[in-house]
């Protein structure tokens, strides 16, 4: 093959030189517009498992990386002068220009041709003269720009600012300082990258910049390797005691704004993108060098078994997207997370390191505890001592109580909200008794129904369960009769009303599919259909309002008289109250219409009825979409102010949700996917107001229960499709983590299956072969101390 790399560094020329030993016969040409020593940046990380692959391809180019790597184990946070150490990570870090000697000298051996200081030629001269062009041109790359109509480009460049430095203070680990300055909070990410330097990156949100003086130099354009000495040497002043007298070293540093980069094709034709090309992933979550030498080596490897270009090109995007993809959703956590760190300058000291730990989800409580078992029984006793219980009582965090308003809940795990879509005429019946019952003798401390509608024609379905008359009173009577006789857990109702998504058909039947026969009228803030072939409804008139506000405050006495301790106003997932507050929904031109505020009021007049309807000593809460996922929707910046809103007139929870507004939304799919906006609405109104948050979506193990309790992101988790799987969920997780307690109390019929049954010998009980007892784990604490330091 003839081969044409656009861009010299570690990603192209390990590309190279991992194709010439496939086959020396290939004609491989490099185009490098810098010097050879021109070398931006200061240190790049490695994962093990990175350089395990990178072991299996090239033993000469491992080798010669393993001989200058820098390792270490631990996590070093200090959070406004409280210092705190983990353990048992594990990190290779080496200085970026010795990687890039080692690359440009394994590539000339192998006979790679690398031309310097040339720009290369224009990408279709290319094309046609060569088998395959690589564009592996970095952030801003002129070839994935030229083809952007086929790549599809989606750059998202971030608010906070950041700039790339070094030190020769020789950091022992991964280094976090946490600063609360006079302007704001500033953070440095360091590690050591050799025995002489370590990186040491500032970072801050873009008003604390602005405060500290930083945009004295906005506007100026710094020539390539010239370097924002002003900023400098304000930064070395602010971080002075960070620094301990050693010197602050710049290499083309200047204030970025990180950019993410995703592309919905890396390839066209017989060019492909690569590294920061085709993807980035912020610098806090890992290292875009790491991650360019793994699409080398699947390129490579790709190109090797595939005999046809498109069919290999093919191949490598299928292998490669699904893994930069799941990097990229931690990093879009990570960088959410720092560019709101300020929102955590409250937070109990060693809450707030756990907190910044598990960031982006991939570190857990249960890995710091394998890793770490000091660290994780801190935060574990910290966190019931937070609770005012006593250190010594600590439990896992998903078995500490909790009371929303007076509702006193044993556990912290809500069984959420799912439709069923089994009822007649509204009528619950015993699968409904079934359903809920056994959720709650499985151990969750709030069972929740399904969305139990306001009348006939509130329901999504013919299969929805109602709250319009006594019968159906009556019958959901004996649901929270069972619940509260035969179990300890506490039992809510949501109440709701379909709005524009009603009259459909259930769900296997058919998804917002409008019924064939036995239609009824669906109403709306205005008349938008939720999607195409769903049911336009008609605009709402005052007189339609009035009765749905007396409908909802009818069903709230009824629930009350059925023996429910809590209720749920939805106002989420595109429903009536969710249409109103969407501005896909609602093009009202009335004061129910246009401005948050106004998009408000029918739904706060909702819950002002239900509220006053409902017993006050019991609570009322609310269901939000947090973000309708939709260019034109609402965001998570109105989720604050509709929460504050629902908090002031009295909701004792709110429940954050997201999506189902419209078809045509768009969301970021994954575990926890909604938790950092609970996060943030905790944060900003209802911890401040003594009001609970519940996380949900996605979570799926007690481990990220825990986790998400323990980080402070949530006071409760709600878990749907979770216990469908395994209704004793909670038990069960009981169980696993040895837990005995008030917060999982086992039926009496059931206290026979405690312990996890043995499924094979090695379940088995084996006999003591030590004399002495294999003592606790103790976290690795591996620093990184060369012979030598500079100072």
């Amino acid at each position: 093959m003839r081969i044409a790399i656009v861009g010299g560094g570690p990603g192209g020329l390990y590309f190279a030189a991992l194709m010439k030993q496939l086959d020396p016969a290939h004609e491989i040409t490099v185009w490098e517009r810098n010097a050879p020593d021109d070398t931006f940046g200061f240190g790049v990380v490695f994962s093990d498992e990175t350089l395990g692959g990178i072991e299996n391809a090239d033993t000469v180019v491992h080798d010669a990386m393993e001989n200058r790597f820098a390792r270490w184990t631990d996590i070093d946070i200090e959070f406004n002068g409280h210092p705190f150490t983990v353990g048992g990570q594990g990190f290779a870090a080496m200085s970026r220009k010795d990687l890039l000697r080692i690359l440009q000298e394994r590539a000339a051996a192998l006979g790679v041709t690398v031309h310097y200081r040339i720009t290369a030629p224009d990408v279709d001269e290319l094309r046609e003269s060569h088998d395959l062009v690589v564009a592996a041109d970095g952030l801003n790359s002129a070839v994935r720009t030229k083809y952007a109509d086929t790549f599809g480009p989606d750059l998202d460049r971030r608010a906070n600012k950041y700039m790339w430095l070094g030190t020769d203070r020789v950091f022992e680990a991964f280094q976090f300082f946490v600063r609360q300055t006079d302007f704001g909070t500033m953070q440095i990410h360091g590690y050591p990258y050799s025995d002489s330097g370590s990186t040491f990156i500032v970072e801050m949100a873009e008003d604390v910049w602005r405060r500290a003086g930083f945009d004295a130099t906005e506007g100026t354009e710094f020539p390539p390797g010239v370097s924002d000495e002003q900023a400098v040497a304000r930064i070395r002043e602010i971080f002075a005691e960070e620094l301990a007298g050693h010197a602050l070293l710049t290499n083309n540093s200047k204030w970025l704004n990180f950019t993410t980069v995703r592309n919905e094709r890396w390839h066209h034709h017989n060019v492909v993108l690569l590294g920061d090309a085709a993807h980035t992933a912020h610098f806090s979550i890992g290292s875009g060098t790491k991650l360019a030498m793994e699409d080398a080596l699947a390129l490579a490897a790709c190109l090797h078994e595939h005999p046809a270009v498109d069919e290999a090109l093919t191949a490598y995007e299928t292998e490669r997207r699904p893994v930069v993809e799941s990097t990229q959703r931690a990093a879009q956590a990570s960088l959410e997370w720092f560019e709101n760190i300020g929102r955590y300058a409250g937070q109990d000291p060693a809450q707030f390191c756990f907190n910044l730990l598990t960031r982006s989800r991939r570190i857990t409580f249960d890995n710091l505890k394998d890793r770490d078992p000091g660290f994780a029984e801190l935060i574990e006793r910290g966190f019931a001592k937070s609770q005012g219980l006593p250190e010594t009582e600590a439990a896992p965090a998903m078995f500490q109580p909790f009371s929303i308003g007076g509702l006193e809940l044993k556990n912290r795990i809500v069984l959420s909200p799912m439709d069923m879509y089994s009822a007649v005429d509204g009528v619950p019946d015993d699968f409904h008794l079934v359903h809920l019952g056994s959720k709650a003798l499985g151990g969750a401390g709030l069972v929740m129904t399904e969305m139990v509608c306001v009348s006939p024609e509130a329901r999504i379905t013919p299969g929805c369960t109602g709250l319009w008359n006594d019968t159906q009173r009556d019958a959901w009577t004996e649901v929270t009769s069972f619940v509260h006789e035969r179990s300890t857990a506490k039992i809510g109702l949501q109440l709701g009303h379909a709005g524009r998504k009603g009259s459909t058909k259930v769900m296997w039947d058919g998804i917002d599919q409008p019924l064939d026969e036995g239609n009824w009228e669906a109403v709306g803030p205005s008349p938008l259909p939720y999607g195409a072939g769903c049911h336009v409804p008609r605009e709402m008139t005052r007189q339609d309002m009035d009765a749905v506000v007396a409908d909802f405050a009818a069903a709230a006495r009824r629930a009350a008289e059925a023996g429910f301790d809590l209720l749920e106003v939805h106002a989420a997932h595109g429903y009536l109250l969710s249409s109103f507050l969407s501005p896909v929904a609602n093009h009202r031109t009335d004061e129910y219409g246009g401005a948050l505020t106004n998009r408000l009021r029918f739904p706060l007049e909702v819950f002002d009825a239900v509220r006053a309807a409902f017993p006050a000593d019991r609570p009322v809460t609310v269901r939000i979409s947090a973000t309708d996922w939709s260019p034109d929707g609402n965001t998570e910046h109105d989720a604050v102010e509709i929460a504050r809103a629902f908090v002031a007139h009295g909701a004792a929870a709110i429940d954050v949700s997201s999506g189902q507004v419209t078809k045509d939304e768009k969301p970021a799919f994954g575990r926890s996917y909604q938790t950092p906006f609970a996060d943030r609405i905790r944060h900003e109104v209802a911890a401040p107001a003594g009001v609970a948050v519940i996380a949900v979506g996605a979570i799926s193990s007690y481990d990220d229960v825990n986790s998400i309790l323990l980080a402070g992101r949530a006071d409760l988790c709600a878990l749907g499709r979770t216990h469908l799987y395994n209704p004793q969920w909670t038990l069960q997780a009981a169980a696993e983590q040895e837990y005995r307690g008030p917060g999982a109390e086992w039926p009496a019929q059931f206290a026979a299956g405690r312990r996890k049954p043995p499924t094979s010998r090695t379940d088995a009980v084996r006999p003591r072969l030590a004399l002495l007892r294999d003592t606790p784990r103790e976290a690795v604490h591996l620093r990184w101390t060369p012979s030598r330091t500079t100072g």
